[in-house]
């Protein structure tokens, strides 16, 4: 069927929800995504289903809550996890791809899997049929190798050797997957960048990236302006993809989304919002979201729809007219309607839960519940996007049903794993906390 749209899911790495212009950026950094904002429709409350990475990409993967999966419940997936078999992706476990797949959709990834490691897990194993990129979370933009310093940069099954900055090899396998699909055969194109997760450097840091060695031994250093560069970097690279679609007649029924995978990190700008990678306060968990899709979505357009990740994989299902699986019920909600017509929003109540800090949230309408090490607040986002007047006191009644709607959802959702690991290069950090 060639009325069937296509779908490229553009995801960043730890970017912070005002480093778009089209979000209020002071830099002017991205010129390729704020046209897409101008040519579709730009979300003002859109959440990621975690505020680190590898458990947001279980939502993406799966459309349901991640916390229903035991890898998904290390804060995120670390390389300690390789040759662990509970540390993953079930392979088993239908998936956005391999669902788009068996319905005649093309599949491929073309970036950060993080999503577990082989034997046991791969993107291969859960539904996409080709794949470029690192298996686990972040790599040296020019020696590919992680932490600990072990090589990680894939084609498919096998590890591969390339020169270049990981941002432009990834938009090169983006770009060349688009130019081999024929105008007649639908499909899934997930862009998933490492931009700008640290270690922070640009094009014209090969020389630097040598000199420190083949591991990324720290995540010190940087600036503001080494990060809106690399920023810039994958804006071109969007740019390229989107040209790709255009060159083959095929952008016009095409649904493009550009998103981040959490809040932002060290140098991302948040504002207005408070907190950053690691918190369930806005900063950490509010994202851009950015949808471009001439066919369907009008142009110059503002959704105040609350929506999360996996939404995201119900709008996929809900435009191309497949189904879910029925043992795996979805836990998100399409957003097909709001594309067609932004105004169309609807209310949401979304849930969350941190190993780290103890840390639990409600988003219900404009309310939220917050709590951190055993303090809870009660905000009204509409009034308080910043999160520093606690009314719990002053709408009691409020306080105790958004509490006891968290209750009552956690209930439905298996505890913490006892062994769950939370990342230390994260928890370390400082975490912005509520002052009231």
């Amino acid at each position: 069927m060639t009325d069937r749209p296509s779908f490229v899911f553009i995801m960043a790495d730890d970017l912070g929800y005002a480093d778009l212009g089209c979000y209020g950026a002071r830099a002017d950094t991205t010129p390729w995504i704020d046209r897409m904002a101008a040519e579709g429709l730009r979300f003002t409350d859109g959440y990621s289903n975690s505020p680190v990475c590898s458990p947001t990409r279980f939502a993406l993967m799966t459309g349901r809550y991640q916390y229903r999966y035991r890898g998904a419940h290390d804060e995120p997936i670390g390389g300690a996890a390789r040759g662990r078999a509970d540390l993953g992706l079930p392979p088993e476990l239908p998936t956005l791809p391999s669902i788009l797949r068996d319905a005649g959709y093309r599949t491929a990834l073309a970036g950060k899997w993080h999503l577990g490691y082989p034997p046991h897990f791969h993107p291969l194993k859960s539904g996409y049929q080709e794949f470029f990129g690192p298996l686990g979370g972040g790599i040296d933009y020019f020696s590919h190798c992680d932490r600990a310093g072990v090589h990680d940069l894939y084609e498919n099954a096998d590890e591969v050797r390339r020169t270049g900055y990981v941002t432009d090899l990834i938009t090169d396998a983006a770009v060349a997957f688009i130019g081999r699909r024929r105008a007649d055969e639908p499909f899934l194109l997930s862009v998933h960048y490492t931009a700008p997760h640290w270690p922070w450097e640009t094009r014209e840091d090969e020389a630097e990236s040598r000199r420190i060695g083949a591991a990324i031994h720290h995540v010190d250093g940087g600036s503001v302006a080494i990060y809106q560069k690399m920023l810039h970097h994958m804006d071109e690279g969007i740019g390229r993809i989107l040209a790709a679609l255009a060159a083959r007649g095929i952008d016009g029924n095409t649904l493009v989304v550009f998103t981040s995978d959490n809040g932002g990190e060290r140098y991302s700008d948040t504002w207005p919002l408070v907190g950053k990678k690691m918190d369930l306060l806005e900063g950490g968990i509010r994202v851009p979201y950015v949808v471009r899709w001439p066919a369907v979505v009008p142009a110059r357009s503002v959704t105040r729809q609350v929506a999360i990740t996996m939404d995201w994989v119900a709008t996929f299902f809900d435009a191309a007219g497949v189904a879910p699986h029925p043992d795996h019920p979805l836990d998100g909600t399409s957003l097909l309607p709001v594309l067609r017509d932004p105004a169309a929003a609807t209310p949401r109540e979304l849930f969350w839960r941190m190993k780290h800090r103890g840390q639990r949230a409600v988003r219900s309408g404009e309310w939220k519940y917050y709590a951190q090490d055993g303090n809870e607040f009660l905000y009204d986002l509409s009034r308080d996007a910043r999160e520093r007047a606690d009314l719990k006191r002053r709408f009691p009644e409020k306080f105790d049903g958004l509490r006891a709607r968290y209750e009552a959802w956690e209930a439905t959702m298996p505890g913490i794993a006892p062994d769950a690991r939370v990342s230390l290069v994260y928890a370390n950090a400082d975490m912005a906390s509520p002052t009231n």
